[in-house]
């Protein structure tokens, strides 16, 4: 295993960041490679210690010769937005100074080719140099993972429609329980600059190629038995498409587990503001006219409470972790049967 360090010149004289970048040398250079990064939100941190378990089985992997393409593997993927500390909380979702999305207007590319990307001194911003230079390190693998997590959730992908039904094998390997599937536009995000240079010019790549966010479960999701259990699942993922030989491995079978496209999702804001009573929980199955929250919004008055329903049959994807909500919140993510009234195509959420 090579150890490197990635510097950023920050936006004021004497101040940068740095990360580190570890990569395991394969020996076919006919074989798949491996991008993984963790935590470019960066107060997601179930990916970053999913990682940390994969660590000494790719080591080991690499000692015993059966590392057959080359990985990279980035656990902290944001130096900036981990920084960023506000009345004593972590703000690693935006960047602060300008309210970007640390996942959204990566740069976008025709062709699998570095020397495309923005050199990073004409951009004004650390965050623009943070997307640029992750991208350097990307650009060119066969299997690119970038690791998030939701609120409260249940363990899914978003994969790119294009790439669906050839990852199933990859949903199944991972143990995720859902699939959802996006085109067209995605603000730029991370996973879209990364499919975005077949898109254009290697249509024939698209078989073979593994691009997806995985949202591991929830925020407070970090605890030792489920990393290792994660990173059981990145394994069986590289085995499987052969980026590392371990015939100990069984080939994962079909994908038994929700899919459907980002249309299907209805996210039920909330009607009022006040404090959240969910009756559903992630990984629920629902029907239509099944209750999922009250909001006590004038608490001991008469009609001081709304409940809400689910507007379709539908499996609970995600809630939020807050209790304490705003009117118009995004309350959960209910994955429909059809096509939600309120579909939103390219993000759910900013």
């Amino acid at each position: 295993m090579e150890k490197t360090i990635e510097r950023l010149a920050g936006d004021s004289e004497g101040v940068a960041y740095e990360f580190p970048v570890y990569r395991f040398k394969g020996t076919d250079p006919k074989a798949p490679a491996a991008y993984l990064q963790a935590a470019l939100h960066a107060g997601e941190l179930p990916g970053t210690v999913a990682i940390d378990a994969l660590m000494p089985l790719l080591a080991k992997a690499e000692a015993e010769g059966r590392v057959k393409g080359s990985i990279t593997v980035v656990p902290w993927a944001n130096p900036v937005g981990r920084a960023q500390y506000l009345f004593g909380e972590l703000e690693g979702r935006f960047h602060l100074p300008n309210r970007v999305n640390f996942n959204r207007d990566f740069p976008l590319i025709d062709k699998p080719d570095v020397s495309l990307l923005p050199q990073e001194e004409d951009l004004p911003t650390i965050d623009q140099r943070l997307k640029a230079r992750l991208l350097r390190l990307s650009v060119g693998h066969d299997i690119v993972l970038d690791l998030h997590c939701d609120d409260e959730s249940t363990a899914y992908l978003y994969v790119p429609a294009v790439l669906w039904p050839a990852m199933q094998d990859c949903a199944a390997a991972m143990g995720v329980e859902a699939v959802l599937l996006w085109e067209g536009e995605s603000g730029s995000a991370f996973e879209e600059a990364s499919l975005q240079p077949y898109l254009a010019s290697d249509k024939a790549r698209l078989e073979n190629l593994v691009v997806t966010t995985v949202e591991y479960r929830g925020i407070v999701d970090v605890d030792g038995a489920t990393a290792e259990a994660d990173a059981a699942g990145l394994y069986r993922l590289l085995a499987t498409r052969g980026v590392i030989t371990d015939t100990t491995v069984v080939k994962p079978g079909r994908f038994e587990g929700v899919v459907a496209p980002l249309e299907n999702i209805d996210m039920v804001p909330a009607p009022k503001a006040g404090a959240l009573l969910y009756d559903a929980k992630p990984g629920d199955w629902v029907k239509k006219g099944d209750r999922l929250a009250t909001i006590v919004h004038a608490p001991g008055e008469p009609g001081g409470r709304v409940e809400i329903f689910a507007p379709q049959d539908g499996y609970i994807l995600t809630r939020r972790s807050h209790r304490i909500t705003r009117k118009g919140d995004d309350l959960v993510k209910l994955v429909g049967s059809k096509r939600s009234d309120d579909a939103r195509s390219g993000t759910l959420e900013d």
